[in-house]
């Protein structure tokens, strides 16, 4: 069984992502999940993350592996999500 969630969490307020995040775990469970998204939060605890830049994959592993990566693609982007979430800017 696949799903497939393409921006699932895009145009939501924290405490909606909160409860939309708490519902997409339960679904996932014993399914090959494919998560299409922008903001960082909603993929920070799967298990495996492809980072893709014009069309191909520049970087795999998990969150943990990825923002190790100096001048990585993936850590460049969580550090500005983190950056705008402490200054009330929400991407």
């Amino acid at each position: 069984r696949v799903l497939i969630l393409d921006e699932a969490t895009s145009s939501l307020d924290s405490e909606s992502e909160v409860l939309i995040q708490q519902a997409m775990e339960r679904l996932m469970v014993g399914r090959t999940t494919l998560v299409i998204a922008h903001r960082l939060s909603t993929v920070r605890a799967l298990d495996r993350l492809l980072v893709f830049d014009r069309g191909r994959i520049v970087e795999e592993g998990s969150h943990d592996q990825l923002i190790r990566l100096n001048g990585g693609i993936y850590r460049r982007l969580f550090e500005r999500q983190a950056l705008e979430l402490t200054k009330g800017l929400v991407i």
